[in-house]
């Protein structure tokens, strides 16, 4: 992903609400199956730690939880994560309107 890519989704994902929040609990299964459920509804999602509870810095908290929905973390900003996977579910119409003009 580029560096204009990742601008473009940051920016998209700056009026959005965060959908859950990490607390003392950290990462857990069903963190991460809401997590890959929401990717592949939205593909693009918000994501929020709360600082003084959590077990684990943002960072590292974001780095684990794209590794184990295979998506991309566009940006980790003080406790806001913002993940991005492609669903090529999503754009199926997309390429039917582009095939028709």
């Amino acid at each position: 992903m580029t560096g204009k890519e990742r601008a473009l989704l940051r920016a998209q994902a700056n009026s959005m609400q965060p959908l859950f929040q990490v607390g003392k609990g950290g990462i857990s299964d069903a963190l991460i199956k809401q997590t890959d459920d929401a990717l592949t509804a939205r593909e693009l999602i918000k994501l929020k730690v709360l600082l003084e509870t959590s077990p684990e810095k943002p960072k590292e908290i974001a780095r684990k939880l794209a590794e184990a929905t295979n998506s991309e973390c566009v940006g980790v900003i003080g406790g806001s994560m913002i993940f991005y996977r492609f669903n090529p579910e999503l754009h199926k119409d997309e390429k039917k309107k582009v095939g028709k003009r």
